[in-house]
């Protein structure tokens, strides 16, 4: 859930079926994992997973952006003195439920909180398609499995072993061109500039458990299982989590123009569970061969599975990072980067040729089994509870606990 007052409300008469929460909290046995939770009557807190126990290390170190700023982390981390734990992290897990939540306990918010959150876009071969599908449909679910099978004999190149900006990639452009099928998409996916661009601001993302938020007027979107990274002010990729960047197909199918329609709503970017730093258990090759599982459950019963290979990536996770943070665009508080999907589903929900579409109550699982499990139900973004704590309300709520001189530096022991 994002940081905001007017989450503090429980939904247990709501009829919201529970979300399955802490059932994998056996994936933080091994790793080092930070996150932020809710702290009733306190506010934000940064905190350390270890030997199942959830501590609250607010006093040394108050934003996980001060923290990716330290040279080694995970040693800092190890430096630090433990008080008694805040709760176990099952019970965290579960209490992150809104539908079955204690008020009096802490709960999840997304792991991340001064940093930009931005998105590399078309980087599988398959969401390349897809994007060129949704913009010859102009937004109508009704036509894509015709463009699709047009694309599909007319490109006839297999665009997963094409690297962008290479020599080939040039010349497949120029018989593209020369055929009416050049598109804004195939420019990103194949030519030698990643599409890069802003998903949410600082704070507004949503956690482990919280509603996710789809447009009302969408009526073609999908979720985004995405691997995402953390990345330090002087781009040092310091660790990396799962993330939801919520689709709307329609909106960017009509016109690229809505990208930012499409993509920034209330309640449209998730994060989590929580963040698992770069240590001798996990690297970026971990993140290059990670394979990312999807599930959404529907109160109708309907039942999507799909996956997402990291292996498939076009663009490697080091170059998207180096074409976001250089020379030309700084980010001192730092960022998170989406890596893109391969996933783009085209199963059938209702009527034949229609496609998939989320309705309210839908669960998205995304899981990993190096990052864990990351889910939320679905609603729409002006059902979903309104983002109220940006950077003042995190400024006052720091000051007010006496721990704004350790939210930029963290704070040796």
């Amino acid at each position: 859930m994002n940081d905001s007052k007017g989450t503090q409300m429980t939904d247990r008469a709501n009829g919201k079926r529970p979300l399955p929460l802490n059932h994998d909290a056996s994936a933080f046995d091994s790793g080092s994992w930070v996150g932020r939770v809710w702290l009733p009557e306190q506010g934000p807190a940064v905190v350390l997973v270890k030997a199942g126990a959830v501590h609250d290390i607010s006093a040394h170190v108050a934003t996980v952006s001060a923290l990716l700023e330290v040279a080694d982390p995970v040693a800092y981390l190890r430096s630090l003195p433990l008080a008694e734990p805040l709760i176990g992290l099952p019970a965290l897990l579960g209490n992150s439920d809104p539908a079955r939540r204690d008020l009096h306990q802490p709960w999840l918010l997304a792991p991340i909180d001064l940093q930009a959150v931005k998105a590399a876009g078309v980087t599988f071969a398959t969401s390349l398609l897809e994007r060129v599908v949704e913009e010859q449909a102009k937004g109508d679910p009704a036509k894509a499995d015709a463009i699709r099978d047009t694309l599909a004999s007319r490109i006839g190149a297999d665009l997963s072993q094409i690297v962008p900006g290479s020599a080939q990639a040039e010349a497949l452009r120029k018989v593209l061109v020369e055929q009416g099928l050049w598109s804004q998409y195939l420019e990103v996916g194949i030519g030698p500039d990643a599409e890069v661009f802003t998903k949410a601001q600082p704070l507004s993302a949503v956690g482990h458990g919280a509603d996710i938020g789809i447009h009302p007027k969408s009526s073609w979107n999908n979720p985004e299982p995405e691997v995402v990274l953390a990345v330090s002010s002087d781009g040092c990729i310091k660790g990396a989590m799962l993330g939801n960047d919520v689709n709307l197909r329609d909106f960017e199918g009509r016109s690229a123009l809505l990208l930012s329609k499409a993509k920034d709503n209330n309640a449209s970017t998730a994060l989590g569970p929580m963040l698992r730093l770069f240590d001798e258990s996990f690297g970026l090759d971990d993140v290059r061969a990670a394979e990312v599982e999807l599930q959404v459950v529907g109160e109708d019963g309907f039942i999507l599975a799909g996956s997402s290979s990291m292996r498939q990536i076009s663009r490697d996770p080091q170059d998207l990072v180096q074409q976001t943070l250089n020379e030309n665009h700084q980010y001192p508080d730092g960022l998170v980067l989406f890596l893109g999907t391969l996933f783009a589903p085209k199963q059938d929900r209702d009527q034949p040729g229609n496609g998939f579409t989320h309705k309210p109550g839908d669960v998205v699982s995304i899981s990993n089994p190096q990052l864990g499990t990351l889910c939320n139900r679905v609603t729409t973004s002006d059902l979903a509870p309104q983002w109220h704590f940006g950077l003042r309300a995190l400024i006052d709520s720091l000051g007010q606990r006496g721990l704004l001189d350790v939210a930029t530096t963290a704070r040796l022991p």
